[in-house]
């Protein structure tokens, strides 16, 4: 389709319901798609929004009740545009010029419409990267808008100041949007990523639609990110790579770390009550100690807490698999937090792989006892920082991506759990989260709304969909263009890292992309760059 092509004409317009289009005659309607940019000309603005609807429309209802013969195609061309029309819904978002502050401003929020019979043309690239920016130090190219080859281009300035979320059911391309997104914030953001790779995608290499592998980030960016594993076994048939091994020292282990796995270990309140209980009265070697109790000493014990021996029972069921983990030790010979938190102050990402243990109570342990330890030593950092008034001090931003984020998150542990706590902060202490979910309506609402941009796939589930469109201008007309994405490689982005709602297709990860990375991020000669893809892709 041509850009810059006049679709039509303003017939009625509401700041509330959007802006109704008539399409003129040569315009098919079959042309117009859901999700589509346009630009309205006002008499003293222009408009820039997205096609939220496709109707027909006719002059006389009676030809809707008996229709005239079509065969004949004379006919049929007399009555297109005249009897009978195709009309648009359109959804202005923002106000792309006018007076010469606004063009120095940028684009700004709608709050006025255009006038009756304003005409109305598709967007041009042009007009895509006015609004959106074009790729540079802090902007990076995740895709092109929906039946476009402009860019879309992310501010990862913004991106990073919050909480992020990626959503969408599964198959529909979650893992290499965050991908993706890790290699923007990777190359053009001071931020730094622990990411928690329960099933092993973005460490060394992982795996690509339809079969096959694709190079993950430390192959990608070698002096940039380092590959810890739980599982080092697994590392080495994969011929993983890996810097550090981890290791869990039953000592280690808190009660806040067991609150989280109640549900996963079918722990009652009073089970995971007794875990405080005991651990007051043991000390920090609590675990260890309850696992190895005898008969007598646990009388003695029960007695002494008083704690109720079925409760007892209930939580050393559950302490029992975490202690058969084979990552779990009486006690760990290396700091595992130290070895990660020096990576991160390096400016080093570390990606932890998880092997195996792909099971959600090892993940939900690990997860949250290292991001526990490590925001507990930023909160210390940044506490000195600012007692000093020094900016040299302050860590680096730190953003920690999680995946199956509905069982940190959900109502029930949220706010008992640390990724609750750094949801609500907001990066106060230079900490926030890359959440990744199949589920989002079973995250807890609070932090649904703390989160700066998210970027969702297909959803098919009315309760995921509102969950993620929860507050967002225009939720209705939103949730159209969500319902008719394609199955993959398609997404609807809203939020502080773009101007407004957009649809896109993410950029393919493939050859291409990763010629582009090579280009930018080293000094290789083409023939290195040639050989490298060959390699990557063979």
């Amino acid at each position: 389709m041509v850009e810059n092509l006049k679709l039509g004409i303003v017939t009625a317009a509401s700041l509330e319901k959007g802006v109704d289009v008539r399409l003129d005659a040569p315009v098919s309607v079959e042309d117009m798609v859901v999700g589509r940019y346009v630009t309205i000309e006002g008499q003293k603005r222009r408009f820039f929004g997205m096609i939220t609807d496709v109707s027909l429309g006719v002059t006389d209802e009676r030809l809707a009740i008996s229709p005239p013969d079509v065969n004949d195609p004379f006919i049929a061309d007399v009555l297109t545009g005249t009897s009978t029309f195709g009309t648009i819904h359109v959804t202005p978002m923002l106000t792309i010029s006018g007076d010469a502050k606004a063009v120095l401003e940028g684009p700004q929020p709608v709050k006025t419409i255009p006038a009756h019979f304003a005409a109305v043309n598709l967007a041009s690239e042009q007009d895509i990267e006015n609004v959106f920016g074009k790729e540079d130090k802090e902007r990076f190219n995740i895709g092109n808008p929906l039946d476009m080859e402009t860019k879309l281009c992310l501010n990862l300035v913004e991106l990073v100041k919050r909480s992020n979320g990626i959503f969408g059911k599964s198959g529909t391309g979650k893992t290499f949007l965050t991908r993706i997104l890790l290699i923007g914030m990777l190359q053009k953001s001071q931020a730094v990523n622990l990411v928690f790779d329960m099933h092993n995608e973005y460490g060394w290499i992982g795996t690509r639609e339809g079969g096959g592998t694709a190079k993950g980030l430390k192959q990608l960016f070698p002096a940039k990110v380092a590959v810890f594993t739980l599982d080092e076994e697994s590392s080495r048939r994969r011929k993983v790579s890996t810097d550090f091994v981890v290791k869990i020292g039953l000592n280690e282990i808190m009660p806040e770390d067991i609150s989280i796995l109640r549900s996963t270990f079918n722990l009652t309140d009073l089970a995971v009550e007794a875990a405080y209980q005991l651990y007051k009265i043991l000390g920090h070697d609590w675990l260890n100690k309850v696992l190895n109790l005898g008969e007598e000493e646990l009388e003695e014990l029960l007695k002494g807490a008083t704690i109720h021996e079925g409760s007892f029972e209930n939580l050393k069921r559950g302490l029992g698999s975490i202690g058969r983990l084979g990552f779990v030790v009486p006690e760990a010979k290396g700091d595992s937090v130290k070895n990660i938190l020096d990576f991160l102050l390096q400016g080093r990402n570390v990606v932890l792989e998880f092997g195996r243990y792909q099971e959600i109570g090892a993940y939900l342990l690990v997860a949250n006892l290292l991001s526990r330890r490590i925001y507990s030593r930023y909160k210390e950092q940044m506490e000195e920082a600012i007692a000093v008034d020094n900016e040299a001090l302050k860590p680096r931003p730190l953003v920690i991506t999680i995946e199956e984020a509905h069982k940190f998150l959900n109502p029930e542990v949220a706010d008992k759990t640390i990724f609750g706590t750094i949801a609500r902060e907001m990066r106060k202490y230079n900490v926030s989260l890359l959440v990744i979910d199949q589920r989002p309506s079973g995250i807890s609402e609070e932090v649904m709304s703390q989160m700066g941009t998210k970027i969702t796939c297909l959803l098919d589930n009315e309760r995921d969909i509102d969950s993620v469109l929860a507050g967002v201008s225009g939720k209705n007309e939103l949730k159209s263009v969500l319902s008719r994405l394609a199955p993959k490689q398609q997404a609807l982005i809203f939020g502080h890292a773009v101007p407004m709602p957009v649809a896109f297709q993410p950029v393919a990860y493939d050859a291409k992309f990763y010629a582009s990375l090579t280009g930018a991020g080293q000094k290789s000669t083409t023939e290195q760059v040639e050989k490298d893809i060959e390699e990557l892709w063979k």
